[in-house]
């Protein structure tokens, strides 16, 4: 017997259409499913949907052609594809969290004098979706609207720090990272190294590792705060940055994070 879609507890007398199509019905529970497991295979889905598998097989096929989402070489399970993390990128940066976010950021860019972000995750990417410059006349120039290689900054490596084994797995099937500089993680296994690392320090930071001269600091807001990883940077000049420095941007980084979370929906 097929599964009854679950009802949205946002819209508890949200009715069953009239005339219900079925295969965009089944389409939009496999993507709903996504949301909650890292991967999806296709007797599971089958199963969950109580088609055929034949039938489960086309709905992710379509899925699939339409960029929803792809297909493991390895291990043939489903993942988010480009056009659903692309679809969900835009509808976050419609949302206010940027507005909600923005006096955070002023106020690290106040308290540290240095440039400040709000970074996304993804997938393996990482979008600058805000910033705000140092006032300084030798500064780290606001890297608003740009993508990069997650595990080439600290804000990427802060997100990262949110996923399970699994899930880092899937981003980053390879042994072997491209880098940026001579500096960035180049390895899968120094990366989940230093992921270790940021989990127990609680922030993250880079050393040249995304562009030559630049140091930075950055915290993931908790995983079940957001409804994509979210992250605050504060970038730095190296030579203008200490040990004591970065230990100190990072607890200030905690705890700015922590207060911001507290006001996300």
């Amino acid at each position: 017997m097929k599964k009854s879609p679950a009802p949205d507890p946002g819209s508890p007398s949200r009715s069953r259409p009239q005339y219900p199509i079925e295969s965009v019905d089944n389409a939009m529970q496999i993507l709903l499913l996504l949301g909650e497991r890292s991967e999806l295979r296709l007797t599971e889905v089958a199963k969950y949907l109580g088609v055929a598998s034949s039938t489960a097989h086309r709905l992710l096929a379509m899925l699939q052609y339409r960029g929803f989402i792809r297909q493991d070489a390895r291990s043939k399970a489903y993942v988010p594809g480009s056009a659903l993390t692309g679809v969900a990128f835009s509808i976050l940066q419609r949302f206010d969290v940027r507005q909600q976010l923005r006096p955070f950021l002023e106020e690290l860019n106040q308290e540290t004098g240095e440039t400040v972000h709000l970074g996304v995750l993804d997938g393996a990417t990482v979008r600058f979706i805000d910033a705000v410059e140092s006032p300084r006349a030798v500064r780290v120039a606001s890297r608003l609207g740009r993508s990069m290689p997650a595990h080439c900054t600290s804000t990427g490596k802060a997100m990262l720090t949110t996923l399970s084994t699994a899930q880092l797995h899937l981003l980053y099937p390879e042994e072997e990272l491209p880098g940026l500089t001579e500096h960035s993680v180049r390895s899968r296994s120094d990366l989940e190294k230093e992921i270790a690392v940021i989990r127990r320090r609680g922030y993250a930071t880079s050393s040249e590792e995304s562009e030559e001269g630049v140091s930075s600091v950055a915290v993931a807001f908790p995983g079940e705060v957001p409804s994509m990883p979210l992250a605050f940077n504060t970038a730095v000049p190296l030579g203008r940055v200490s040990r004591t420095d970065v230990k100190r941007i990072g607890e200030l980084l905690r705890t700015t994070v922590d207060r911001a979370s507290k006001i996300m929906p």
